[in-house]
């Protein structure tokens, strides 16, 4: 098959919003060398996760219900995703000469037909053929780029047999999908899976789909700020009570938007460039110096991983094909590839940065889905614009609070201190909570000196795709700091107060952010017989971040404000004082404070882990002592 480029990316001035999107332009090929880091970056762990992937495939021909699967080393059962793989291993093929890359794509794809595929042209989720088939695009898109780039490594009858297998999943997607059938990083991947399908198969039907889809995608997008929006159920899809669209983070900067800024660069739509380019720069606020994307309070943050979404494909496409119109997009591609190398061993990307030394196993699918992205990179290498890390992302340099109109969110920033409070209450699912941060929690808490020290989880663990998720290895124990009090051992929490309101003042150096809560059950009932409204406030200043909790109310039941710190097993903890600990971190000292004794929650060992966002973690708790109206926790690094 001829090689064609399907990209061919802008070359914009400026970085402002409304961008004269007229002339297109092709970018330059000579990469400067800070451009040439990054592909050698992308490449040297292409290759690893390629031959961690290799590590675990199953070759056993006498039981075709796993010959050619790729093991998962945490999950008892096959992800029926994996033939995703068809497309890093071809690259890889492809660059390198080595027939057991060829050999690897050949068994993905032999167990795909034996196990997942469908008559009609689909793929399911699991071998079931009655589970859930909307994956079909994205396996459709792996073996489409498998075909148009990589092709030629194939034997002809091979090459054949994918190409028709191809048209039967493009026609499936053709037939089914519409704008809002489901959850949009569905409808809004296949704006550019259609396009890429229908451009390797001369497939004219499938290319107006996708530009009917890429029209209808545009009324996505919230209203201030431009966050994609459509991560909900269908029959949840009206407003929150505060009148909020559901908006997952992860989702939307990890599938659908790469999957938009591939087809608007290629099909020259000016307005969808200009929609996009906004709504990229929303989204960046919320990655992390460190290159996390924080999706603390986004409504599938179930999937929350701290450098992504654990079954999304990655940021980097969206981010560096934009790279020329704001630089810092070239600066978050590069950092959050360093933090799922950090994130990697053995070849295979661990759901986040606790995994490693807390000794839990991997889940292969974050490296079959992840590795699809490097290989498109490299892939279209020579249209990228320039990409280095020496813009500075906005959160590194942010001072200050910021409230997203769009989420009921505020991220706040002084000196080091970085945080984020949410009192976002869209719900991913109409009967069921798999609460997010809410309820004027705080999400997230991270110093530049030594790193991430408060991470939200949800408020108790759920399998909300069993097939997609690991198990809790040990107790659940909620990461997200709060407010939590037991009646009549039912837990109430403002996790739980999806109507809680925050304010927010910056004055003479100082940040405060005041959440007016109250203290729920998961049936989103009042606590009675005791205090349940309370105002949380959050102080910070260039030195420290203070939490206050206060209640004009009597408190009859044990009540405390649970301070989860972020914190390996191999930290040392100090206890200064019952109302002081130490934690020795590798960049620094972190002291707590606090004006009553500091216990900590009962666990196994000597840290509790979470899946979410995937950390382990020192679960510190302040309580209320007899007559007592309000709690003082202080957090000091030095």
């Amino acid at each position: 098959m001829k090689r064609r480029n399907f990209l061919q990316l802008s070359a914009f001035a400026g970085v402002g919003l409304t961008l004269p999107m007229s002339g297109l332009l092709n970018a330059c090929t000579n990469h400067p060398e800070h451009s040439l880091e990054f592909k050698n970056l992308i490449t040297d762990l292409l290759k690893d996760w390629s031959d961690g992937m290799l590590k675990v495939q199953i070759n056993n021909p006498s039981n075709l219900e796993v010959h050619g699967a790729l093991g998962c080393p945490s999950c008892s059962h096959i992800h029926g995703r994996c033939m995703d793989a068809v497309y890093p291993f071809l690259y890889m093929a492809d660059k390198t000469g080595d027939e057991k890359y060829i050999e690897g794509a050949k068994l993905v794809m032999t167990w795909a037909d034996n196990n997942v595929s469908q008559e009609n042209g689909a793929w399911t989720v699991i071998k079931n053929p009655k589970s859930w088939k909307g994956i079909t695009i994205f396996g459709a898109i792996a073996l489409a780029e498998s075909l148009h780039y990589h092709g030629h490594v194939l034997d002809e009858a091979t090459r054949k047999a994918w190409t028709i297998r191809l048209e039967k999943a493009g026609q499936y997607i053709y037939d089914t999908f519409t704008i809002d059938f489901t959850n949009i990083n569905y409808p809004g991947t296949a704006v550019y899976g259609l396009n890429l399908i229908g451009n390797v198969l001369n497939r004219d039907d499938f290319k107006a789909k996708s530009k009917k889809l890429a029209s209808e995608v545009k009324a996505y997008f919230t209203e201030n700020e431009s966050l994609l929006f459509g991560e909900c159920k269908k029959s949840s899809s009206k407003l929150s009570e505060k009148g909020l669209h559901g908006v997952d983070l992860g989702y939307n900067v990890e599938e659908t938007l790469n999957s938009l800024v591939m087809y608007a660069i290629k099909e020259k739509d000016e307005e969808l460039l200009q929609i996009l380019t906004k709504s990229l720069n929303s989204h960046l606020e919320f990655m992390l110096p460190d290159g996390a994307w924080d999706n603390s309070w986004g409504n599938r943050m179930y999937k929350w991983s701290y450098w992504g979404s654990r079954t999304c494909d990655g940021s980097q496409p969206a981010f560096a094909m934009m790279a020329d119109i704001n630089p810092a997009f070239g600066t978050a591609a590069i950092k959050n590839t360093e933090l799922l190398k950090r994130c990697t061993a053995d070849g295979l990307i661990h759901g986040g940065p606790g995994f490693i030394e807390a000794d839990i196993p991997p889940c292969v699918h974050h490296t079959f889905t992840h590795a699809k992205p490097l290989a498109a990179l490299l892939d279209h290498w020579d249209h990228l614009p320039e990409i280095n890390a020496t813009a500075s992302l906005p959160r590194k340099t942010a001072d200050g609070v910021k409230h997203f109109k769009d989420l009921d969110v505020f991220l706040f920033a002084r000196g080091d201190w970085r945080g984020t409070v949410s009192a976002y209450d869209a719900e991913y699912h109409y009967k069921y909570d798999f609460r997010q941060a809410s309820g004027g929690a705080l999400g997230v808490l991270y110093h530049n000196k030594v790193g991430l020290l408060c991470a939200a989880s949800m408020a108790e663990y759920a399998l909300v795709e069993k097939n997609n998720q690991q198990v809790q290895p040990n107790k659940d124990i909620c990461l997200t700091p709060r407010i939590e009090t037991f009646k009549d051992e039912v837990w109430y929490t403002n996790l739980y107060d999806l109507p809680a309101t925050v304010a927010s003042k910056d004055e003479n150096g100082a940040i405060e952010l005041i959440a007016d809560v109250k203290l729920k059950n998961v049936e989103r009932k009042e606590v009675e017989g005791t205090a349940a409204a309370f105002n949380i406030s959050y102080n910070c200043i260039a030195d420290k971040t203070e939490i206050s909790v206060t209640t004009k109310q009597v408190i009859k039941e044990p009540t405390a404000f649970v301070l989860p710190i972020i914190s390996p097993s191999s930290e040392v903890v100090t206890k200064i004082s019952d109302k002081e600990i130490t934690i020795q971190k590798p960049e620094g000292l972190v002291t707590i404070k606090a004006n009553t004794p500091i216990k900590t929650k009962e666990m196994e060992g000597k840290r509790t882990f979470n899946m979410v966002p995937g950390v382990e973690a020192l679960p510190l708790e302040v309580f209320f002592e007899e007559g007592q109206k309000e709690l003082e926790i202080s957090i000091i690094v030095s």
